[in-house]
């Protein structure tokens, strides 16, 4: 039985302008919803966890799986069509700018052959967290880009990614055919998330997960 275990978990529909750190309580006129507001489509985005355990070893985050490259490889293949920058320059591949960031940098995934706000404002330290930096955030995903960091872990880093769009299923076909040959992987639903307890499920209750924790298979569908 293969003791890596690789985790995406997923928060679909969150609303962009709950990214937004202006209070609206400030101007009351803001509160008050017309019906042509009421009948728009709240904007939305899409976040993702990727992280990994190496059982045997009982060491926890992304880069200690052995089939790290893998996983970046896959992730590769569902944006293979997109540019990456970094706060330094333009880079020829995901790996290379992962290799790059310290950790609490960004990279950037776009279309567009530019990016013209400042990468290095998306920057977080050891102490703080994405959330932080709410507006900065939801300029990034209104101009249409995939913002990816380069997070702390237990004994390595993760990457966390938003988008704008849902990427969910670009990444899952890459990355199921790693499946069984390179770890178990587990699609999880975030909003099911109750404790760091869960986060560590796969060190108490592998065998039978918590709902919204689903094992991902070759034979799995969406």
């Amino acid at each position: 039985m293969n003791t890596d275990i690789f985790k995406l978990i997923f928060h679909h529909d969150q609303r962009l302008d709950k990214l937004s750190e202006r209070n609206t309580r400030e101007n009351p006129k803001e509160m008050e919803s017309t019906l042509e507001d009421f009948m728009k489509p709240d904007p939305t985005y899409s976040k993702f966890y990727l992280t990994g355990t190496d059982l045997a070893n009982e060491r926890f985050g992304l880069n200690t799986l052995s089939a790290f490259n893998k996983v970046i490889e896959a992730l590769e293949l569902a944006f293979l069509d997109k540019k990456i920058f970094t706060h330094k320059t333009e880079f020829p591949s995901i790996n290379k700018a992962i290799q790059d960031l310290q950790l609490g940098e960004v990279l950037i995934l776009t279309d567009k052959d530019e990016v013209s706000l400042d990468i290095s404002t998306l920057h977080i330290d050891v102490n703080s967290n994405v959330g932080h930096l709410k507006d900065e955030l939801k300029e990034a995903l209104e101009s249409d880009h995939i913002v990816v960091y380069k997070e702390q872990a237990k004994d390595g880093f993760d990457l966390h990614l938003f988008s704008k769009k849902n990427v969910y299923r670009e990444m899952f076909f890459p990355l199921k055919k790693l499946v069984p040959d390179y770890f178990r992987f587990f699609s999880i639903n975030g909003k099911k998330f109750r404790s760091e307890r869960h986060f560590y499920f796969e060190t108490w209750t592998l065998d039978q997960p918590p709902h919204g924790f689903e094992e991902v298979h070759p034979e799995t569908v969406l």
